[in-house]
């Protein structure tokens, strides 16, 4: 990562305060230094000189501000998001968190160049370069995942190339066909071999990749994995060089698997991402603060977490002016009230308070044209839906609570009066079907699925990784097409349908992922959806948009659906509903 410019006078004004010669522009007097490199606490000022620490020791300043002993630590960097995934544009997720004390994040704009290309990745390009939060960009690896999925773009290795020489393009996002990689598919290769010869990064995206398949993984030049979900799989990864990115986000969840991941030696090479994160989930619980917090309360030591959450992902991302309370590193600082509840009280930002800067005005829509046009697709009819019913067996997709893998089920075919063949929601089996959206292609597969929950009705969402194509699950073809259809009006986002009628909606206008609310009104109307679904059947603990976005992910096992039909993840095989 390219440094900082700067020039001799500036390091001439940051040697004379740091000597004390000169005033600081502001002193945080009598703070409580998390020290990430002797790991200790220690108790002194800290100087800041425009958007730089000078000097930590006894200082004085144009502004002092009297800390009286709350803690102060380097700002909260997130190693692996989709800002997508927050529903809310890059500007309203900087005010959703940068209260919480996050003051970097590490972006895959996988989700919206899935639907938009290079469009898409402009936007996000274009849309957070101003922002007072920091963000970087890791280039989409896998546009479509794999090729058995259809996307509304296809990015190979040639049109991934030039983007490098972006300053703040970091590498290339989580590699997540694995199985293509270690059967050397030709474009994946020259995908590695170009990031490789630019010196940038590759992160990993591998679920239960073990043994001499892991070796080739990691030996082909992937440095890290975020979807460990136990400690044998993480421990075996790093025991192979690769970074442990412990995700805690809205859909999955595996910090309390991983918890044994924060004691030494382990910590070192771990780091703490969201990887997706709803509206609610940022407003209610906090971003990075929580995942420290929560581990605290695991049993982690505070300071481990906190190294966790910003000097280990600055390491790995390269971002060396980082992640440090110390001389010569920027001067974004986290305030906390204590080391217990990591309670944020306030968050500086290149040296000043993180809410002093106005906010600018967002670009124009017409510079993005598939970003605000995205769905290209009839209107679904009852009829669309039927399945190939042939065979005795039903296979059902089975999702496993509070985890992204799902199992394969397989029953006697079902036949309930009042319900379309294969469907009965007494058992909890419904009928899913994702419609392609965005070539008009008329494409769609259908199945069946069971922990879903829902006793009646329908739940649309055109929030469907990866490439985000339109799916619905629902109890009946009635409710299912006119579910699908409200979506599609709106040119993409959630909708709910109770015995006939649409009950309530949420238009994601920006590539049919995000609103341009703010996250708080978000958040509001996607509690008003979820309150629905839970009144027709889904349990509390169940994210039903969240849930409902991952089932057409054909990447993690075991079964998937997507426009091609029921997938098996492992074989990349398209299965029969029935046989």
């Amino acid at each position: 990562m390219k440094g900082k410019n700067v020039t001799a006078e500036e390091l001439r004004s940051r040697i004379d305060v740091a000597a004390g010669n000169v005033k600081a522009d502001i002193v945080l007097k009598n703070a409580r230094i998390v020290n990430v490199f002797t790991e200790k606490i220690e108790e002194a000022d800290v100087a800041i000189l425009g958007d730089t620490i000078a000097g930590i020791g006894r200082y004085h300043g144009g502004i002092e501000i009297d800390l009286s002993g709350k803690y102060v630590c380097p700002g909260f960097l997130d190693g692996h998001i989709h800002l997508e995934s927050s529903m809310v544009s890059p500007r309203k997720f900087e005010r959703a968190v940068l209260p919480h004390g996050t003051t970097a994040v590490v972006t895959d704009p996988h989700e919206i160049t899935n639907v938009a290309g290079a469009d898409g990745l402009r936007y996000i390009l274009d849309s957070t370069e101003d922002l007072t939060l920091d963000v970087y960009v890791m280039m989409p690896a896998c546009v479509p995942c794999t090729p058995i999925d259809e996307s509304g773009a296809v990015f190979e290795a040639k049109d991934i190339r030039p983007w490098y020489t972006q300053e703040r393009v970091l590498g290339l996002a989580e590699m997540m066909n694995s199985i293509g990689v270690v059967n050397k598919d030709a474009d994946i290769l020259q995908k590695i071999a170009d990031v490789e010869s630019c010196g940038k990064l590759i992160d990993g995206h591998a679920p239960l990749l073990s043994g001499k398949a892991l070796n080739a993984y990691a030996g082909a030049g992937v440095l890290s994995d975020h979807e460990c979900s136990n400690t044998e799989e993480a421990l075996e990864k790093l025991s192979l060089g690769q970074w442990i990115m412990i995700r805690e986000g809205t859909a999955a969840m595996n910090l309390e698997a991983l918890i044994s991941l924060c004691d030494a030696p382990y910590y070192q090479r771990c780091m703490f991402v969201t990887d997706d994160k709803h509206p609610g989930d940022l407003i209610e619980k906090g971003h990075i603060d929580y995942i420290i917090r929560k581990a605290v309360r695991l049993g982690a030591d505070p300071i481990h977490a906190i190294k966790m959450a910003t000097w280990n992902p600055a390491q790995y991302f390269r971002l060396y002016d980082r992640g440090a309370v110390a001389p010569g590193y920027r001067a974004d600082l986290v305030i906390l009230e204590d080391l217990q509840d990591i309670r944020v009280c306030g968050v500086y930002k290149n040296g000043k308070p993180a809410f002093e800067t106005e906010e600018n005005a967002p670009k124009p829509r017409t510079d993005y044209p598939r970003v605000w046009d995205s769905f290209h697709m009839p209107e679904v009819s009852e009829a669309d839906l039927a399945v190939r019913s042939d065979g005795s067996i039903e296979r059902v997709i089975e999702l496993v609570p509070g985890e992204l893998l799902t199992k394969e089920l397989l029953i006697a075919k079902i036949e309930k009066t009042g319900f379309p063949v294969g469907v009965d929601p007494d058992q909890d089996i419904l009928k899913a079907v994702v419609l392609e959206r965005h070539k008009n292609t008329g494409h769609r597969g259908v199945g069946f699925i069971k922990g879903y929950g829902i006793r009646k009705g329908a739940v649309a969402s055109s929030v469907a990784h990866d490439s985000h194509n339109l799916i619905v699950i629902g109890a009946t073809d009635r409710d299912i097409a006119l579910a699908a259809n409200r979506v599609r009006q709106n040119g993409g986002g959630l909708s709910v349908v109770i015995d006939g009628k649409v009950a309530g909606e949420l238009p994601l206008p920006i590539a049919g992922l995000m609103s341009e609310l703010s996250a708080e009104e978000t958040e509001k109307r996607l509690e008003e959806l979820k309150k629905l679904c839970r009144d027709i059947g889904i349990a509390e603990g169940i994210d039903p948009f969240m849930t409902l976005g991952f089932v057409s992910l054909p990447v993690i096992p075991q079964l998937r659906l997507t426009t091609r039909g029921i997938v098996d993840v492992g074989k990349q095989e398209v299965l029969e509903a029935f046989f």
